[in-house]
């Protein structure tokens, strides 16, 4: 079994000192581990931003894909092969925004792929833009003066049951035991599952730093008798937020995936590794009296 260390490389990250997303490259490495993959049976996939230049820093196989797009593509990876882990990083700006829509089907499908989503309320690579996440008011170098962001947030917890996700979580960048727990559960759990990562930016979003956070979170855990089995409860805990943050998993249960009801996935292994088959002039014959 691959230990923490076996994940990591010699590349430095291009974080700012402070950026969230150091503890969650280091809640990666160990939920990797603790999950007993070896770096070569897990596909990290990533989309265009901050949060998208984890796999860079990792020993694993990874593919960096267009802005909005690290979903699909992750799904058709976990379609060629079933067998490899599949998880998606990416940010809320790549995720809910121009990726809004993969995220809601992809709820809906229940693909097997576990999306860790980097949620700092702002475009951080881009140098501070407000995001599809950022509160109503929210000022930035993009928002309408004096008002700031007009628009609603996207409340990625509320999208994910209203989308039937089977596994809905929350957790903080600045809590490494709980981060890793979380990844832990969102990885090994079969089906659609997201993870918010409330990841503070400290230099374009300093109003959501680790000191607004750490006061304001609580763990849905030492809650007497939470249920997550529970869709109800999970939808009023989404829309928890301001004095308190609810962190930890909200919903989960057991659905068939995607990939359990596609027959061809069930005749044998990777679909990537299955012998290809020579066309015959039959085949052709076939193919152009369906298109010509």
């Amino acid at each position: 079994m691959a230990t923490y260390r076996e994940f990591s490389n010699d590349v430095p990250p291009a974080w700012c000192p402070g950026c969230g997303n150091w503890s969650i490259r280091n809640a990666t490495m160990q939920a990797l581990a603790q999950v007993g993959l070896e770096p070569h049976q897990a596909l990290i996939v990533s989309g265009i931003g901050q949060a998208s230049k984890l796999p860079d820093y990792l020993t694993v196989n990874s593919l960096t894909t267009l802005h909005g797009r690290p979903i699909p593509i992750a799904q058709g990876a976990h379609l060629a092969n079933h067998e490899m882990k599949v998880i998606v990083h990416a940010g809320d700006g790549d995720t809910f925004g121009l990726g809004g829509n993969h995220y809601i089907h992809m709820m809906r499908r229940n693909a097997d792929v576990a999306l860790m989503v980097h949620d700092n309320l702002i475009y951080g690579l881009t140098k501070g833009q407000y995001s599809p996440t950022s509160p109503k008011g929210f000022l930035s170098k993009t928002s309408p003066k004096p008002t700031g962001a007009i628009e609603q947030p996207v409340n990625p917890l509320a999208l994910a049951l209203t989308s039937e996700a089977t596994f809905v979580a929350r957790t903080f960048a600045g809590d490494l035991p709980h981060m890793m727990e979380m990844m832990v559960a969102a990885i090994e759990h079969p089906g659609a599952a997201v993870l918010d990562i409330l990841q503070p930016c400290v230099v374009f979003n300093p109003q959501y730093s680790f000191d607004f956070y750490r006061p304001r979170v609580y763990k849905l855990s030492e809650e007497e008798g939470y249920d997550t089995s529970d869709r109800e409860a999970a939808w009023h805990r989404a829309w928890e937020w301001g004095d308190r943050i609810p962190i930890g998993i909200l919903y989960q249960e057991r659905r068939p995936t995607y990939e359990e009801q596609l027959p061809v996935l069930q005749e044998g292994g990777a679909v990537a590794y299955r012998p290809f088959r020579e066309w015959t002039e039959a085949d052709y014959a076939d193919l152009e009296r369906e298109f010509l």
